[in-house]
């Protein structure tokens, strides 16, 4: 079960990598919601879209980092055969 996991997690068919990013974006997407929709809770609002923001860049930023490097890496070396 854990090498099936660490497997995934390393395979760019899964893209598990960028999970963190989505799950801060889901709760950003939460949280303004529910501050958008109660009284009195302006704050709430203005902190799930910060959250929200900050979700949506890092789960770009995370799949950047961990599925296209990879990927163009992988371009490359297949260019300097």
């Amino acid at each position: 079960m854990f090498r099936r996991m660490r497997q995934s997690l390393s395979d760019e068919r899964g893209h598990a990598q960028t999970l963190p990013g989505s799950l801060l974006t889901m709760v950003g997407a939460v949280l303004l919601g529910i501050g958008a929709a109660g009284d009195d809770l302006g704050w709430l609002a203005i902190t799930g879209g910060i959250v929200l923001a900050a979700g949506i860049v890092g789960a770009d930023l995370l799949h950047h980092v961990f599925v296209d490097y990879d990927i163009f890496g992988r371009l490359e070396k297949l260019e300097k055969k």
